[in-house]
């Protein structure tokens, strides 16, 4: 590739949310009644709807600890379910800009990544000593490092793992599919002239 297409997404940094339980799925991330849109805009009020209003103000997304942060810690199989892109498009709108769990449904990671969002996964034991440790200090810094495949809290530093593919989409810049399209003129161009059925044979 000539360069990068997109803004890389090598680090990010910021406080965390820590959002426990597993199978959380895209329903309960955003609402299926959210979703009659044109735009994506305005979701990121509407993420998690019923669960918080459910919870009558004891959901984290409400807990003022939890106020602008930008990591989102999950539990196992987090937005599992429809493969509604609405759901980590809701997420982002609502500030978070990458989320780790134990484990990620698949057409989700693949969402999240189209979107340029890193889903970093650590063991069972590992995040739940790191939802521990910002649930007692939530003002901390938790570092994200892709390149690096690790993740820095007031703990320490531990490795997670993001697969191979989506690490490097992130950190070249290539997880924007439309910039990757729009740098390619040339060659789709150039190739669509040797094509005869293009040309109108």
């Amino acid at each position: 590739m000539a360069g990068t297409v997109a803004e890389p997404r090598i680090r990010v940094e910021g406080r965390a949310c820590v959002l426990r339980g597993d199978d959380i799925d895209t329903d309960r991330i955003i609402p299926a009644r959210f979703m009659r849109v044109v735009t994506f805009d305005g979701l990121g009020e509407h993420a998690f709807e019923d669960d918080r209003r459910q919870a009558k103000g004891d959901h984290p997304l409400d807990d003022e600890r939890f106020a602008d942060t930008t990591i989102l810690l999950v539990g196992r199989n987090f937005g599992c379910g429809s493969s509604r892109e609405h759901a980590p498009q809701a997420l982002m709108r609502r500030g978070f800009r990458a989320f780790v769990g134990e484990s990620f449904a698949e057409i989700f990671f693949g969402n999240c990544v189209a979107l340029g969002l890193p889903c970093a996964t650590l063991s069972r034991n590992v995040m739940e000593e790191v939802m521990d440790s910002v649930e007692l200090d939530p003002s901390q810094e938790l570092v994200l490092d892709v390149e690096a495949r690790t993740l820095t809290h007031r703990g320490g530093t531990v490795p997670v793992e993001v697969p191979d593919g989506a690490r490097s989409q992130l950190i070249e810049g290539s997880w924007n599919a439309t910039a990757v399209l729009l740098e390619a003129g040339d060659a789709i161009d150039a190739a669509a002239e040797r094509l005869p059925y293009v040309q109108g044979f």
